[in-house]
């Protein structure tokens, strides 16, 4: 990948996220029936030092048809001082989530320091994310605490760059 002469110095771990994803993954929770999803996914920047995310997911049925607006976030992901990533996210949902971790290479690595949620949200504990550049595609796992169940995995998927 070309880096892009406006990225700021502190986001050259992370140019290998930039651009626009789409494709599909799995969702389930002991609360929840397992589904496939669609995901469009876009990092983009504009000269600061910062990475603006975006992510809408949709259900599919059993052909891989769009069935109805599953979920969406948005947020920054950025470089702190110490090399950290830190990553704030908001959802419709009545979510707020800090974020921190690492980047290594092209492997993202995250926990949740924070969770904020509106009264009329479920109960929302804690969550880890993994993402990684594998074979060219955008892979990610996410497991979470929620309503009640302890740490464990929610959702993943697999997404490929569209140019």
């Amino acid at each position: 990948m070309q880096l892009d002469a406006d990225l700021p110095t502190p986001l050259v771990p992370l140019a290998w996220l930039i651009g626009r994803w789409e494709g599909a993954g799995v969702v389930g929770y002991p609360t929840i029936e397992s589904a496939n999803f669609g995901q469009e996914v876009e990092f983009r920047h504009d000269g600061r030092p910062f990475l603006h995310y975006r992510s809408q997911a949709w259900l599919l049925d059993d052909d891989g048809a769009k069935v109805r607006p599953l979920a969406s976030e948005t947020g920054f992901w950025r470089i702190g001082d110490g090399g950290d990533l830190e990553v704030l996210l908001t959802h419709p949902t009545g979510y707020v989530e800090i974020y921190v971790g690492t980047a290594d290479g092209a492997r993202v690595t995250l926990e949740t320091d924070l969770v904020a949620r509106t009264p009329t949200a479920k109960e929302y504990t804690a969550a880890t994310r993994m993402y990684g550049l594998v074979d060219g595609d955008l892979m990610w796992v996410m497991d979470m605490a929620a309503v009640g169940q302890p740490m464990q995995s929610h959702a993943s998927a697999q997404l490929k760059r569209v140019e």
